[in-house]
């Protein structure tokens, strides 16, 4: 029965092990760091059946200094990053999906809109720019009808009343006609978590990318 606590000597090894190369989730792991972890979990259920734990102990204490090597290179070295974890990939810009980019990282639409509500984004016409990160995930800037108010919004508006000579307590400030503005965004619009409940996109997508 030394394979009971052979099993779970490993585990507390591989546990040790991964604990040293860093505390990472899965969508922020690198095509590296995904490799050695394959192997550190491949390596440790061996020795069970093989009767070579010395060996696994070492090999997996290989990989990770071999993770941290790669690691400290891609800190020296852009081109080594470039090749071992990949550079962000703009897939939208001024509200239109760039499709050749998301055709060369075989990126679908539905990947895109999944990222997108996990982001609370309802229209890829409310974003100025996004980009897929190497870690998969999205990155993006809002239009400006889109992107909350902030302190200094707020700043701006209560000094602008200042200007003008009218205050917030009577109500009165200039009026601002935005009714053709809101028309037109919400003709252009196509809110995208509809189309997870009618299972089709609102509009027409290239095949390859459905």
């Amino acid at each position: 029965m030394d394979w009971i606590w052979k099993s779970v000597l490993l585990v507390l090894i591989g546990m040790l092990l991964l604990r040293i190369a860093g505390r990472k989730s899965i969508s922020q792991m690198s095509v590296a760091t995904t490799v050695i972890m394959i192997s550190i979990g491949t390596t440790i259920v061996q020795p069970i059946a093989n009767h070579e734990l010395g060996k696994a102990i070492g090999s997996a204490s290989v990989f990770i200094v071999t993770l941290l090597v790669v690691e400290q290179l891609q800190l020296k070295f852009n081109i080594f990053e470039r090749l071992m974890s990949g550079s962000s990939k703009i897939v939208i810009e001024d509200g239109k999906v760039i499709i050749p980019n998301l055709k060369r990282m075989r990126y679908t639409m539905d990947q895109l809109e999944m990222h997108m509500r996990q982001n609370g984004i309802t229209s890829v016409d409310d974003l100025e720019t996004a980009t897929v990160e190497p870690n998969g995930q999205l990155g993006y800037v809002l239009k400006r009808h889109a992107r909350p108010v902030t302190i200094g919004d707020l700043e701006e508006i209560l000094q602008s009343y200042a200007i003008t000579g009218s205050s917030p307590a009577t109500g009165e400030h200039p009026q601002q006609d935005n009714s053709s503005t809101s028309s037109t965004h919400s003709e252009n619009s196509s809110d995208i978590f509809e189309e997870v409940s009618k299972g089709a996109h609102a509009k027409p997508v290239d095949p390859k990318l459905q």
